[in-house]
């Protein structure tokens, strides 16, 4: 298995980047491409300890770097020669099994789609991180790739979803739920409820494992596998996750050092916080994947360390091994919303 990793994408790029790929070529004996400034990159290789490239690892040279500043939807065109732009062309030219990026999301989405391209029926690609929930982790349909949606989209996001919770997290029968403001099936507005009319039309022909709509709060307490969702509430959800769970941690934290009593409560239960805090950790995860792209493309976190960057490589061969997108193009009639009117 070979990944395409964007060397100079992220905020700790190229030096947590490349370690944290070589620490991924080491644990598991997948081969990497390395594309960026070259010198840049052999110097961050050499600080790894590593005198010369280790057998199974390569560089692409790129001489351009896409920064933060550029605008996202030209960015991978303006800039031919940029890390990101090179390493989806050799992702779509078949030279790597899947790409890695800590890079500009934007910019990325832009490339994948209109490089790599997507899944031929699939309306828009997804971003569809895994958060975590109360007895494991559920799947976000989408997170923020797509501010604005139909019902077809969101069918689609579930039908991706359902097939990602399947192939990648082993669910065996994943539950599928639109997010929404309660959970009868008149909640919402039109969009929820044209989604909510394909969606269950999906569930009764056995299509999906449609369970209706679902609240943020049941959702977090682990009532779906695959959540449903607009871009934009998507995103709303998760940097609420995100900040609810840093809020908690600091308040947790000064409580346990609030005195001596409460200093010893703390030291006998190390192991446990660490592990709660581990749930909330993105570089647990590694990244997020764009689902509906014909080939695996896996968004890191911006300020991605070496650890979260083995972990985005390791989530990037896993989805690549998967059978995902053969699913995905095996299916695609059943993920029409007029096939699903007619059912």
């Amino acid at each position: 298995m070979k990944i395409i990793v964007d060397a100079m994408g992220g905020d700790n790029a190229p030096g947590e980047i490349v370690k944290g790929a070589l620490a991924a070529h080491r644990a598991y004996g997948t081969e990497i491409i390395l594309v960026g400034r070259t010198a840049q990159v052999l110097k961050a290789v050499e600080d790894c300890g590593e005198k010369t490239l280790p057998a199974g690892v390569e560089i692409k040279d790129a001489a351009e770097v896409v920064e933060i500043a550029d605008d996202p939807a030209m960015a991978f065109k303006k800039k031919k020669n940029s890390s990101l732009t090179v390493g989806l062309n050799m992702l779509k030219d078949g030279i790597g099994d899947g790409f890695v990026s800590a890079g500009s999301t934007g910019a990325l989405l832009s490339g994948a789609t209109l490089v790599v391209k997507r899944i031929r029926g699939i309306r828009r690609a997804a971003l569809c991180p895994q958060i975590p929930v109360l007895g494991g982790r559920a799947v976000l349909c989408d997170a923020g790739a797509n501010a604005e949606c139909t019902a077809e989209y969101l069918l689609q996001f579930a039908f991706l979803g359902s097939f990602y919770a399947r192939r990648v997290m082993e669910v065996e029968s994943p539950r599928v739920g639109l997010l929404n403001i309660g959970a009868e099936s008149e909640k919402g507005d039109t969009l929820r409820h044209e989604a909510y009319a394909a969606l269950d039309q999906a569930g009764k022909a056995g299509r999906i494992r449609f369970i209706g709509n679902i609240e943020a709060s049941d959702a977090m307490l682990g009532g779906a596998d695959v959540i449903v969702t607009d871009g934009f509430t998507g995103n709303v959800m998760l940097k609420s996750l995100e900040g609810t769970a840093k809020f908690m941690s600091k308040e947790m934290k000064a409580m346990f050092l609030s005195g001596a009593k409460t200093k010893l409560a703390a030291l006998m239960m190390k192991d446990q916080m660490a592990g709660f805090k581990s749930m909330f950790d993105p570089g647990a995860v590694g990244g997020t994947p764009f689902l509906g792209i014909t080939k695996p493309v896996v968004k890191a976190h911006g300020g991605s360390d070496a650890r979260a960057l083995q972990n985005a490589v390791r989530q990037a061969e896993e989805f690549a091994k998967s059978g995902f997108i053969a699913d995905v193009e095996a299916n695609i009639e059943m993920m029409k919303l007029d096939t699903a009117e007619k059912i």
